[in-house]
């Protein structure tokens, strides 16, 4: 295997995934909701599926180790048995759409999404294991269709009036067991490609410098900034990610 030849199309693919490791060391989350839309205009969902789910967890596990102490566990094992369930219901989805159909889905997706976090809802009902492993399951099937799991999670944990530092550890702690789930699911439905793999592989070292960056910028920003800055980038990612932006991103 090779890696692949730095063209226009990896040279966007490379920026996209840098910001959004700016975003994920940041807030906790995003890294999917920009990632993929942008991914899957440039390679197609199935590949974008692979490609977040690779860049996302190695690298991720630095900015991850250091929070596991703060994560709320009795809230995240629910919420990752949710979504462990309901992987494969998205997978099947992925694998039997078809592809012009699912970017406009998952970029429409990612922007209401955003729009609801945005917008400050946030959930008021019951928090008890069967509600958070119906959380987990809707985002499960997020994440089997694009890798983003994240804002049912937001929206579910950002109403618990937890400090952020205990949701973006929730988010960081759910996001990395996520990430197990997913490549053993993403290996038995034949996803990992060579090719693809190689792809993800050239885009993981940027991650990660994305991810370490936002990580120490963490600290010097308030909760609202973290918050609003990341909606932005997601937003922005999904817009041109649309198909009708098209000639916006190389293929």
């Amino acid at each position: 295997m090779a890696f692949p030849a730095f063209d226009a199309t990896l040279a966007a693919l490379l920026a996209t995934v840098l910001v959004a490791g700016l975003a994920k060391g940041l807030s906790g989350f995003g890294s999917g909701m920009i990632v993929a839309p942008v991914a899957g205009a440039l390679y197609g969902p199935q590949a974008a599926l692979v490609i977040v789910v690779l860049i996302d967890s190695l690298p991720a596990v630095p900015i991850t180790l250091p929070v596991l102490p703060l994560a709320r566990w009795r809230e995240v094992l629910p919420v990752t048995a949710g979504l462990f369930f309901f992987f494969p219901a998205g997978i099947y989805i992925l694998t039997h759409g078809d592809t012009q159909a699912l970017r406009w889905a998952i970029s429409i997706a990612v922007l209401l999404c955003a729009a609801t976090l945005m917008s400050g809802y946030r959930y008021r009902g019951p928090r008890n294991a069967a509600v958070s492993l119906g959380v987990g399951g809707v985002a499960g099937v997020l994440s089997g269709i694009a890798s983003i799991p994240g804002p049912p999670v937001i929206a579910y944990w950002m109403a618990s009036g937890l400090p952020a530092a205990i949701v973006r550890a929730n988010l960081l702690t759910l996001f990395l067991l996520g990430e197990v789930v997913s490549l053993g699911n993403i290996w038995a439905a034949g996803l990992l490609k060579a090719e693809v793999v190689m792809i993800a592989l050239a885009a993981a070292p940027v991650y990660l410098a994305g991810l370490l960056a936002g990580a120490r910028g963490f600290d010097r920003s308030s909760e609202r900034t973290y918050r609003l800055s990341t909606y932005g980038l997601i937003v922005l990612a999904a817009v041109l990610a649309l198909p009708i932006f098209d000639g916006l991103l190389p293929r």
